[in-house]
């Protein structure tokens, strides 16, 4: 039995290269995370799972370590095609009970338009499973509100990559990552 992460931090980066793969390295890179064996996991963010900062995460990061993750990735290499790779969190105001991660990917949304989507796909799955009554086709500011005023939700939040595709045709990765870490967290 794997042990439950105790902090999760959100990275996210850009890769350009020729090749598809090395595109997704250089986006790697970018988010600090090249030199870990990811795994990814669905989108459970688990009870007294504490959010971290970017810095403070990847300080505990070491080489070749087996590292758990929920990633949004997507790549194109379309001249001037808009990629977007968003991870969205919410969490629960009560620490015992679990929130949820989303990730959400594609083609055609700004980086704002990504970001509230994947934000709001993981409120809404919290709202429902805290069985906060709302109307799932209100605007999502219109949902945020009712969310916030429950008290049931502490907050949600977002992680975005975006770009356009390279003008040369090399191949464009975004991802956004959200990273589990089993220790406190602490640097």
């Amino acid at each position: 039995m794997f042990p439950i992460p105790k902090s999760v931090f959100l990275t996210s980066g850009i890769g350009v290269h020729r090749h598809r793969l090395t595109s997704f390295e250089f986006a790697l890179r970018a988010a600090d995370i090249e030199q870990q064996n990811l795994v990814s996991v669905s989108s459970i963010l688990p009870p007294g799972c504490r959010l971290v900062r970017r810095k403070t995460g990847v300080k505990t990061l070491t080489p070749g370590e087996i590292t758990f993750c929920v990633m949004a990735r997507t790549e194109t290499n379309e001249p001037g095609q808009r990629i977007h790779a968003s991870i969205g969190l919410a969490r629960p105001a009560d620490p015992k009970m679990y929130g949820y991660i989303s990730e959400h990917h594609g083609f055609g949304m700004t980086k704002r338009q990504s970001g509230e989507y994947a934000e709001d796909l993981a409120a809404t799955m919290l709202a429902s499973t805290l069985g906060i009554d709302f109307d799932p086709d209100a605007a999502w500011n219109e949902r945020k509100q009712v969310y916030e005023t429950s008290r049931l939700i502490i907050d949600s939040l977002s992680m975005t990559a975006a770009a356009e595709g390279d003008d040369r045709g090399l191949w464009t990765c975004a991802i956004a990552v959200a990273v589990f870490r089993f220790g406190d967290g602490a640097v």
